[in-house]
């Protein structure tokens, strides 16, 4: 009788473990196929390279889509814009950022690229590009903040504002404008401005491969544990 109940409890608790991590392995497969259809769109966008106007960037209906677009104006004069914790290459920096006032439609970020950070991490200086410029390149929702929660902070002599992640309403009160548009700027790597980029979206992130690998790794646990429940299961008791 208590070996009844103990394999009753014993398939309770595997069939629990098979669930959740089935469950677990069909979040990733849908992680994967989110980022591919991402991929390919933004694979369909530089094909294409239809240039849209600056300002598309404030268009809400595409705050999460990502567009080719290009216009004149000129880099506001605003305190540069570091996002912290951005690898490339293995290597630790930030991702550079500068207020842009268009020729017609509301300011918007520019990413300018990347920049590695000393041992120290001393922030490097990112120099306002003087003039008239004509900008071009793929707008895109800023990188995703994951679990860091916003944080601002400015370097000494206020050169620049220090970002765990880009949050619009508090970077607009810091650079003085009233409101910035759900979209950033990455400007073309052909372009002679700026530092180390370019149009990978998925930086500092897991690919659809990688999603895939760990759907497997999941599913295979849950399989492991189905298979251990049926040996203890049908196996023949020592006498």
């Amino acid at each position: 009788m208590r070996a009844g109940h103990g394999r009753v409890l014993g398939w309770v608790l595997a069939l629990a473990a098979i669930a959740l991590f089935a469950s677990l392995g069909r979040w990733q497969l849908g992680r994967m196929e989110q980022k591919q259809a991402m991929l390919d769109g933004v694979e369909r966008t530089l094909a294409a390279r239809h240039a849209l106007p600056l300002s598309a960037a404030g268009d809400p209906a595409r705050a999460r889509d990502f567009d080719w677009a290009a216009g004149d104006g000129a880099f506001a004069d605003a305190p540069a814009v570091l996002l912290d914790n951005q690898q490339r290459d293995g290597r630790p920096g930030v991702r550079a950022y500068r207020l842009f006032a268009p020729a017609q439609g509301a300011p918007l970020l520019v990413e300018l690229g990347w920049l590695p950070l000393p041992g120290d991490r001393t922030m490097p200086p990112v120099p306002r590009p003087d003039g008239e410029h004509q900008v071009q390149g793929l707008l895109l929702p800023p990188p995703s903040p994951g679990i860091a929660s916003p944080r601002l902070s400015r370097t000494p002599g206020g050169g620049a504002v220090v970002s765990t992640a880009l949050d619009a309403p508090a970077l607009a009160e810091a650079l003085g404008v009233p409101a910035l548009p759900p979209r950033v700027l990455r400007l073309d790597p052909d372009l002679p401005l700026g530092f180390a980029r370019d149009l990978d979206v998925l930086p500092n992130t897991l690919t659809p491969q990688q999603h895939l690998g760990y759907a497997v790794q999941w599913f295979g646990l849950a399989l492991a544990v189905l298979a251990t429940a049926l040996i203890l299961t049908f196996r023949r008791p020592r006498r």
